[in-house]
């Protein structure tokens, strides 16, 4: 049940709190006083587009918010809720906050929500009608939803999608798989060869980096030859030799004062690691000679690599990587008649399950067409449309694999007919705006008795009709409010006097700015205002007399 709804800084609304309870709340007012602002709020927290201009003028932002208590019962919503860890002990708190730019964000229990989930929670809390729905209704890829919801068949629906789903996909990988076996010998001569050129190249991890380096070495041999004799010849004949006359006048030093021992010590170490590298040097410079030949393979085993980084991949390791991949997948070649085999039977086998479970749909939505044509039919009567017809008509389709979708088979349309003698047509064809809305509130009668969502919210249902028409809309109304709570927007009298809470919507200027405003009326004021709505004026008599009167009968005929 909707609790409680705070709306700030939204159209022609500075600040505005409304506290509801159980049965049935109307909202009246002039045209144009901003009745329908309760559905528009409710519209916006179920993520509804909500432009920049909607936010009131010299305000930042607008915020709607909306409490509802005693949700513990609605199973669907509490498994929702728990698969996102939003659970707040029975209580939902839904919010919108719409920034400049229309940019919006989305709370669910005082966490931060994408739009999507925002409008799944609502889904479950509360149930819209208004002009919007009427068009739904119009609109015959809309009624496969309607008769699903009416028949209790949404869970058999979403089981069914989720096998169709497993079902295309399987599919997929089967054609994938048949369309490399027409192409299998192709690909595996393709990816024999590109295998067979890497495995002759027997490559290496860090080979390239080697073979850079020592093509290096051997391209600068006679440099480093004469660099090196150089460095050997300074190192034995220059440094050498004077180290060593600087070692024998330490030797002396130390002999007369052992504190510069120290000293000859570091000298005498440097002394002989000069010796060492010295050695090494000579040792190195024995190794290295210009050789042609070597540099020339080299060289060689450099462009072969270059060539196979530009076939198979932009380093040695990369064409390693390849080369695993490419075996693994000719492997997978090898063993795909198997895997087709294994792939084909498991697509056979949920192609012939769906093809049951969709005719098994079939036949609940047939039987359960029959049962909701008879209940919208008793609805309508209530509603004064006793002569009407109303019937749910099936197309054909082929009962095939290939003809399946997500839903199954079948493409059902709700047919009218409100005269006497006249076939049922589609609703577009021939239904009028009351005869739109009442049958828009039967079938909202039928679907608030299966689903869990207690709040259910009129915006004008009561558009194009008025005299019986009008009495038997309100009595089907109040006769909801009695397991729902329902809040009703209307111009109709006969539905205001039947409201357990009715609430007046008007405007009104401060301080040169135009305020909406909603105001619970105690038993005068609503005796007022169903005066204004029989004849525009709450001042006449016997206007207020005939409301006064309307309003007592309708609370003994609550």
């Amino acid at each position: 049940m909707l609790q409680e709804l705070k709306i700030e800084n939204l159209a022609l609304i500075e600040r505005l709190e409304i506290a509801f309870g159980p049965g049935l709340a109307v909202f009246t007012g002039e045209t144009g006083a901003g009745k329908s602002i309760v559905l528009a709020a409710v519209h916006l927290l179920s993520g509804g587009k909500a432009p920049p201009t909607w936010i009131r003028t010299g305000a930042s932002q607008a915020t709607v918010e909306a409490l509802f208590d005693d949700v513990a019962a609605n199973q669907a919503l509490a498994e929702l809720l728990a698969s996102q860890d939003l659970e707040a002990g029975g209580v939902v708190v839904v919010r919108r906050v719409i920034g400049e730019g229309g940019r919006s964000r989305f709370y669910v229990n005082g966490h931060l929500v994408p739009a999507r989930l925002a409008g799944e929670v609502l889904a479950e809390l509360v149930s819209l009608a208004g002009q919007h729905e009427q068009q739904r209704l119009l609109d015959p890829g809309r009624h496969l939803d309607l008769l699903d919801t009416a028949a209790d068949l949404g869970p058999t629906r979403r089981a069914f999608a989720a096998d169709f789903d497993r079902w295309r996909a399987l599919a997929a990988e089967v054609t994938q798989l048949r369309q490399a076996l027409g192409q299998r010998d192709q690909r595996r001569d393709f990816l024999a060869f590109q295998i067979a050129e890497i495995e002759a190249a027997r490559l290496t991890p860090d080979e390239e980096e080697r073979l850079l380096a020592r093509r290096q070495v051997l391209k600068s041999a006679d440099t480093l030859t004469r660099l090196g004799r150089e460095a050997h010849e300074l190192l034995r004949e220059g440094v050498w030799d004077q180290l060593s006359s600087v070692r024998q006048r330490l030797e002396q030093m130390a002999q007369l004062d052992p504190a510069t021992a120290s000293i000859l010590a570091e000298v005498a170490a440097a002394f002989y690691t000069l010796g060492d590298q010295a050695g090494r040097l000579e040792a190195y410079l024995e190794t290295v000679q210009a050789d042609p030949a070597e540099l020339e393979a080299t060289s060689s085993r450099l462009d072969l690599l270059a060539r196979l980084k530009r076939k198979y991949g932009a380093s040695v390791a990369a064409i390693l990587d390849l080369h695993q991949a490419l075996t693994q997948e000719l492997a997978a070649l090898e063993s795909v008649d198997d895997r087709l085999g294994q792939l084909g039977a498991e697509e056979a086998r949920l192609a012939a399950a769906l093809r049951a479970a969709a005719a098994g749909l079939s036949a609940a939505r047939h039987a359960a067409a029959e049962r909701i044509a008879r209940a919208v039919q008793a609805e309508l009567q209530a509603l004064g449309l006793g002569q009407a017809c109303f019937a749910v008509r099936f197309r054909d389709q082929p009962e095939t694999a290939a003809a399946l979708t997500r839903d199954g088979w079948d493409r059902p349309e709700l047919l009218f007919s409100a005269n006497p003698g006249e076939p049922a047509k589609p609703l577009a064809a021939i239904a009028s705006g009351g005869e739109l809305s009442r049958l828009l509130l039967a079938i909202k009668s039928i679907l608030a008795q299966k689903d869990q969502v207690g709040c259910v919210i009129f915006d004008e249902v009561d558009a194009g009709i008025g005299g019986q028409a009008a009495d038997a809309v309100a009595r089907k109304i109040r006769d909801l409010a009695r397991h729902h709570q329902v809040l009703c927007i209307t111009h109709l009298p006969q539905i205001a006097s039947c409201a357990d809470t009715h609430f007046l919507v008007d405007k009104q200027v401060r301080d040169g700015r135009t305020h909406t405003r909603v105001l619970q009326l105690d038993r005068p004021a609503r005796v007022g205002e169903l005066a204004r709505m029989l004849d525009g004026t709450s001042g006449r008599p016997e206007t207020v007399a005939f409301a006064e009167a309307l309003l007592t009968a309708s609370q003994k005929g609550a």
